[in-house]
């Protein structure tokens, strides 16, 4: 007689998973914050606890040492750890390159694949493959950062440090890896490398005076000067007042530039910070089994993060190598 299956598994497996879930599921309300707040304290091992001193969370990155009076912390020691997941991966799958591709190279070629015709719609043949390394990079650091601060036991590690506490440094035991978004200098230092990518490509695209005519526009005003000194009145005082709405146009042009550096930083930082603090405060209240949808959700949350940053580097990357004629005609 043929075994009767559910989902491909027999019953009996299949009842024994969903027996062990429902007790993680229980364990994890009874252990939690909100299970002693309604059956008191249960006395379970401290593994199915968390304490309240893991739930405060700190701004400033904790120091975990210095190199002379150089200091290194938690978030610097996670992105080194990034770069180098991010070139073992690129190692595993290059120097061992198939024409039959093993899983790994697949998927690493379906992704390359995906960015690389993302770059190419948005930006064009040629341009989409200069752009291509920078944006792909940029979504790749961002992605493997967020991935990274999942990883159970990333932030568990203790050792001897110092963290800020109440407007000085202490000596404490402080997390070893931290994950590097939630530190506010990583998403800075993207946002920078992001607009100095976009300038540069500018620049060197459309040539320095015409791209820098995008925010200096004082041509029309001067002409208005130059028209009242040949005592053209109504066409000097037309002009001087077209000109100065070119040369407001012109500043907010420039401050949009610079705005994008704190939008991108603290979109990210914003984003990344308030997912860390809901899953401690999920796994405080309901431990373990009640937390895993909120992982799931932090893992779209990072691919969405890395996906926003790199495509909007990509899109203004795009306007900045657009000539201001053309831009202006589409528009």
């Amino acid at each position: 007689m043929r075994e009767r299956r559910f989902l491909g598994c027999s019953f009996p497996l299949l009842i024994g998973i969903v027996v062990v879930i429902l007790a993680l599921t229980i364990i994890s309300l009874i252990s939690g914050a909100l299970g002693k707040a309604l059956v008191g304290e249960t006395g379970l091992p401290s593994v199915f606890t968390v304490s309240e001193e893991s739930l405060h969370v700190r701004l400033p990155a904790e120091r975990v040492f210095s190199i002379g009076s150089f200091p290194i912390t938690n978030s610097m020691i996670a992105t080194w750890m990034t770069i180098v997941v991010l070139a073992g991966i690129g190692y595993a799958v290059t120097h061992r390159t198939r024409l039959v591709p093993s899983r790994l190279q697949s998927m690493v070629e379906s992704a390359l694949e995906w960015m690389l015709n993302l770059c190419v719609e948005v930006a064009g043949e040629k341009n989409g493959r200069r752009f291509f390394p920078i944006v792909t990079t940029i979504f790749l650091f961002v992605l493997m950062n967020a991935w990274l601060n999942l990883v159970p036991g990333f932030g568990s590690i203790l050792v001897a440090g110092t963290s800020w506490h109440e407007g000085h440094w202490v000596e404490s035991m402080v997390p070893l890896f931290r994950g590097a978004n939630t530190d506010i200098n990583t998403p800075l230092a993207l946002a920078i490398i992001s607009f100095i990518f976009v300038e540069y490509l500018g620049v060197r695209s459309l040539g320095g005076v015409h791209y820098l005519s995008k925010f200096v526009r004082v041509g029309r005003f001067f002409r208005g000067v130059g028209q009242l000194f040949r005592g053209k009145l109504k066409a000097g005082f037309g002009g001087l007042f077209n000109g100065g709405i070119d040369m407001f146009v012109g500043g907010l042009e420039a401050l949009s530039e610079l705005v994008r550096i704190i939008s991108f930083t603290f979109r990210l930082f914003g984003n990344m910070t308030g997912g860390e603090i809901l899953i401690l405060m999920m796994i405080f209240l309901v431990p373990w089994v009640i937390a895993i949808p909120f992982y799931g959700l932090e893992l779209l949350v990072g691919v969405l993060q890395a996906l926003i940053f790199g495509g909007l580097t990509l899109v203004f990357a795009t306007m900045a190598v657009t000539p201001h004629e053309e831009a202006e005609e589409e528009a």
